[in-house]
């Protein structure tokens, strides 16, 4: 399991190290094919702001030599925000007062059908708080099958599961599976995660392990920018990539690197990484690894979505509600995080359309297997 393979890094070490890197080591990894964790490190480090743009240039010659000119739309559905955990950044937070909404399978399909009427997509991320009396497996499996009429590919955000459970759910529709790590830091996760299922480190980081030994077709990793040092927790983000790699080549991947938004509980983030930042650490991801998805979610403002689309991105969400039934059933209910880039599908796809690439909303099928 990669927790025992974390027990191998000092975060201290790895965050000194990454900050000893010098501009002859971000110019070795440039003049690189095929970068090890070294070389992400100095990629990340400060060292390498001066390279930005031969970073941009090369990413973007990556991610159009693997995915050519496209973005990957997808839109989430959240089915639930009742929740045992008590995350200190989350509005979701179960000590946070509100009416908690658990959606019935009938509200599910309403809001299957009210999506569709947004656009064309046919990627769909389920997304729930995590509860699993209310909302584990058995309400899952019944969510996917009700959700699988009216989309092609179904991806789910949801408490870490048991490798039967993933491999049960890919029965009814499952294809991939997200979750965030949120900090690889042992030491802090605690402090972020004082309660709940959520709180127990080796469980969710070896999560990833159980959703490659169910065969899951697709994984999603992702770090929460804004607890700990972000150049340390992407570099332990990019060896768990390699690592899963290794063991689950079957899999495809995809990566995000979500920016801290503003929730219920009012939590400040410890770490503000900059545009300038959050681009030099995209570029620096598809130079490491040519063939990982990297997802921008609308947290991220549209400028800044619609600049970065043609340098190392290659999937994004549109018209997201963080709401439970936002879409139709409970348009008022409360949000996870409060959304940035608020454009309707239609004109975040003529932006992209307009940049010179095609927005593309179906890229998977069942049958292709």
């Amino acid at each position: 399991m990669f927790s025992e393979v974390l027990q191998n890094y000092s975060w201290q070490d790895t965050t000194d190290k990454i900050m000893s890197m010098t501009g002859a080591d971000v110019e070795r990894a440039l003049a690189k094919n095929h970068l090890d964790l070294d070389d992400f490190m100095a990629l990340v480090s400060p060292a390498a702001a001066p390279y930005l743009e031969q970073m941009a240039a090369l990413s973007r010659h990556y991610t159009q030599e693997r995915f050519g000119k496209t973005i990957s739309m997808y839109i989430p559905m959240y089915i639930t925000n009742s929740c045992t955990n008590s995350c200190v950044y989350c509005g979701f937070n179960r000590h946070n007062l509100f009416d908690r909404v658990v959606l019935d399978m009938e509200q599910i399909e309403n809001e299957c059908k009210a999506i569709r009427r947004l656009g064309p997509f046919e990627n769909l991320l389920l997304v729930t708080g995590e509860n699993p009396r209310v909302a584990g497996t058995d309400y899952l499996e019944q969510a996917l099958r009700v959700c699988r009429p009216y989309f092609n590919n179904l991806t789910m955000e949801v408490m870490p599961l048991s490798a039967e459970d993933y491999s049960r759910l890919t029965h009814s529709g499952l294809n991939g599976v997200v979750c965030f790590q949120e900090t690889y830091n042992r030491e802090r996760y605690k402090v972020y995660h004082p309660a709940g299922m959520k709180s127990k480190f080796e469980w969710r980081v070896n999560g990833f392990d159980r959703m490659g030994q169910a065969g899951l077709h697709k994984i999603g990793m992702g770090v929460l920018i804004g607890l700990e040092d972000w150049r340390t927790d992407v570099t332990m983000m990019a060896m768990h990539l390699r690592y899963l790699r290794k063991h689950y080549w079957r899999t495809r991947f995809s990566v995000n690197f979500p920016r801290m938004r503003p929730a219920a509980g009012g939590f400040k983030p410890n770490v503000i990484l900059s545009d300038r930042e959050l681009a030099q650490l995209t570029f620096a991801f598809r130079i490491y690894d040519h063939d990982v998805d990297i997802s921008y979610s609308t947290r991220e403002c549209p400028n800044f979505r619609d600049h970065m689309l043609s340098l190392g991105v290659t999937s994004m969400s549109a018209g997201s509600k963080t709401d439970p039934g936002g879409y139709y059933t409970y348009p008022q209910s409360l949000e996870q995080f409060a959304v940035s880039d608020e454009r309707t599908p239609a004109e975040v796809a003529e932006a992209i359309r307009r940049a010179g690439y095609e927005a593309v909303w179906k890229d998977w099928d069942k049958v292709f297997d």
